[in-house]
């Protein structure tokens, strides 16, 4: 049985792992804490209709035995690589803070399934999905997604904690975007549709208050009478990014998504990864027995 200074040392060697990669700009210049501040925040929301997101966050998670998040991510990973070769740049892995709700199973036999507030836990993860897309994107980033420690909760214990743990986290490159999906919320009794902070800087909100992430995505599927919507807000800094820039981005976010729902409905896409099994596969033996179990079918 591992110490609690061993498990930690082996987290860190994980944390570093992940976040370890080459740069990858988004603007022509860092983040300046004196200049991109919150009352210079520019934002942008757009909807996706119902008639995709329905599929998107039941149909095709449950065709690779996956999440939402695991799609959701695909085609945020294969919409920043399209967008960044279209201006020039390489690579096809993007860092990206992924915030999450806190309730992890991490401790044996704590029960979280009842406690009650609102609890948040952030961390990076690196997604690559190479030179693949669709079914084989999903696959891939979902896996990248599984090996992240514990669902991410120990990061910040070790980033925000004392010691050399903090201080070797502290030195890594910031990751640049910050994702957040906030699932599906119903509309209230009063037939009033809970949503996103407006465009307009939040009441309370110190507007000097430096910006953290080149982009943060605050995404919320809202179950409307026509059905779910997913909506996505994007927040940038207005001093780095171009209104149009952040609108490309965003609206090939989209179209990455409405490709893996037609691949899906279309049947050429699916199937299990290395971490819903039992026994040591890697993808391409899972894929040819699959294949081969289909031929017979």
């Amino acid at each position: 049985k591992l110490t609690a200074s061993e498990r930690d040392a082996g987290e860190l060697e994980d944390w570093l792992d992940i976040v370890d990669g080459p740069p990858q700009n988004l603007a022509k210049r860092p983040l300046d804490p004196r200049v991109d501040i919150a009352a210079r925040a520019r934002s942008l929301t757009l909807d996706l209709p119902a008639d995709v997101t329905g599929p998107l966050l039941t149909d095709v998670p449950a065709a690779f035995h996956g999440r939402a998040n695991d799609v959701l991510l695909t085609g945020l990973a294969l919409a920043v690589a399209q967008w960044r070769r279209h201006r020039g740049g390489r690579g096809t892995g993007v860092l990206i803070d992924l915030e999450g709700h806190g309730r992890e199973d991490v401790v044996p036999g704590a029960d979280v399934s009842r406690t009650v507030g609102w609890f948040t836990s952030i961390h990076p993860v690196r997604l690559d999905a190479g030179n693949v897309t669709g079914g084989a994107a999903v696959k891939t980033v979902k896996e990248q997604l599984r090996a992240v420690p514990d669902g991410g909760i120990g990061h910040g214990l070790l980033r925000y904690g004392d010691g050399e743990a903090a201080e070797e986290l502290a030195e890594l490159p910031p990751a640049q975007i910050a994702f957040n999906y906030l699932g599906r919320v119903a509309p209230g009794d009063d037939g009033g549709d809970w949503t996103l902070a407006s465009e307009e800087l939040p009441a309370g909100e110190d507007p000097a208050m430096p910006l953290t992430h080149v982009l943060e995505i605050n995404a919320v599927t809202r179950d409307l009478p026509g059905g779910p919507v997913l909506s996505a807000t994007w927040t940038w800094p207005g001093g780095l990014l171009a209104a149009t820039d952040v609108r490309d981005l965003a609206e090939g976010w989209f179209t990455a998504l409405r490709a893996l729902v037609a691949d899906v409905a279309a049947g050429e896409a699916g199937g299990f990864t290395p971490s819903d099994l039992l026994v040591e596969l890697d993808q391409s033996e899972i894929d040819k027995l699959q294949t081969a179990w289909r031929q017979k079918s």
